[in-house]
């Protein structure tokens, strides 16, 4: 039985727009692209080869689909390990409109999500990962089909952008189950559903 663990680059104030470059996605007018680059080192790549290992599977959006194609099949060194996942092991992507994708083995996800999910975690071990994929990020929380959130914070406050976590996604528990931190200051975090939010107070009992 897989597991679908969602994999996200965040600023510490939550947005996950445009990490990677410039021109990644501009929409909103957002003109911070390229957040995260200075932040790569030995030790965040170290973190990266050793989770994607563990991928037997990719569950994408289409943008995200379409900025990790126009990258990856380029880079063909048999030693470079991210590349040689990302370009062989499967692709689902989640589109009503993407009909031919090119980068493979890919198949198009349009079908009702939950269902799709469900048979895809029946389909094989290891980690289905969803990298990026904004909407489809917030669609699978809404759902409540995430097992495991994998969160990269990274040291910068941007103000502006899309978040991950925003208004209107549902209160839920979660159990923190491992934590790291890279030489520039990275700190991963990941975190299981811990089932719905307990609550309690710190005013005391009327009766008391």
């Amino acid at each position: 039985m897989r597991k679908l663990v969602l994999t996200t680059f965040v600023s510490v104030d939550g947005v996950m727009q445009s990490p990677g470059a410039p021109n990644e996605d501009r929409s909103g007018g957002f003109e911070l692209g390229g957040w995260l680059v200075p932040y790569v080192e030995a030790s965040t790549a170290a973190f990266a080869v050793e989770w994607i290992q563990q991928a037997s599977g990719f569950l994408l959006g289409r943008r995200s689909y379409e900025i990790l194609a126009s990258h990856w099949p380029h880079v063909t060194d048999p030693s470079d390990v991210l590349a040689r996942h990302l370009n062989t092991l499967p692709k689902y992507v989640v589109s009503r409109t993407l009909t031919a994708p090119a980068w493979g083995p890919a198949t198009v996800i349009a079908g009702d999500l939950g269902t799709e999910i469900a048979r895809l975690k029946a389909d094989g071990d290891g980690e289905l990962q969803v990298h990026g994929s904004r909407r489809l990020a917030r669609s699978l929380i809404t759902q409540g089909l995430v097992d495991e959130y994998r969160l990269w914070v990274f040291p910068v406050l941007l103000g502006t952008g899309e978040r991950l976590f925003g208004d209107g996604l549902p209160s839920a528990g979660l159990r923190l189950v491992g934590s790291r931190t890279s030489e520039s200051g990275v700190a991963v975090h990941t975190y299981q559903s811990a089932g719905p939010l307990t609550f309690g107070s710190f005013q005391p009992d009327a009766d008391g």
